[in-house]
């Protein structure tokens, strides 16, 4: 019970920090993170990425979504289900996406269903944090924690953060799933573990 209140807390002073930050800051840190994201050789490489449109004061993907379709990339993107796992189906272009479940942008594609995340080379998760161990701090609905556990080991998972994002520890429960790498706008691309 301790790490649940832990958790909580935290993410409530991550979500604040985030929500004190300017959206000029905001935008160029997107920038710097799509920046570090599109010079890793494994999302070179890429066929197929999972990935997320962010929402609210989440690093902004868009432009990143973007880019990685336009250099011929399969980019899935999530689809939420009423049980609160994901679904996946294809982002073909920004006017692809329509409003979905939780205020989430989802495309309108034909959907691909929860186990096509297995199949991307890379995988966008969002966060409000991650330690250097690569535990991840989420939203609280366990949603991509989930997801992640259909990822094989040797797949690249990669959390975009804000400055600060990056901790030391964070409390963990038996369910909760690692990242590999993340993405942050002064370090750039950092692996973990």
């Amino acid at each position: 019970m301790h790490d649940i209140l832990s958790k909580a807390g935290l993410r409530a002073e991550m979500l604040g920090r985030r929500a004190a930050m300017r959206p000029e800051e905001r935008s160029a840190a997107a920038r710097r993170v799509r920046d570090a994201l599109l010079s890793v050789p494994e999302v070179e490489m890429a066929g197929t990425i999972a990935a997320y449109a962010s929402i609210g004061d989440e690093p902004d993907t868009r432009s990143l979504l973007f880019a990685l379709w336009k250099r011929g990339t399969y980019v899935l993107l999530p689809v939420l289900l009423p049980d609160g796992d994901l679904d996946w189906a294809s982002y073909e272009g920004p006017d692809s996406l329509v409003p979905g479940a939780r205020g989430c942008l989802e495309p309108s594609e034909p959907r691909r269903g929860p186990g096509a995340i297995a199949g991307a080379d890379v995988v966008l998760v969002p966060a409000v944090a991650v330690d250097r161990t690569g535990m991840r701090l989420g939203r609280g609905g366990g949603s991509y924690d989930r997801a992640l556990a259909r990822v094989g080991p040797a797949i690249l998972t990669v959390a975009p953060l804000y400055d600060g994002e990056l901790v030391e520890a964070l409390p963990s429960e038996p369910h909760d799933r690692r990242v590999r790498a993340v993405a942050t706008p002064s370090d750039g691309f950092v692996r973990l573990g």
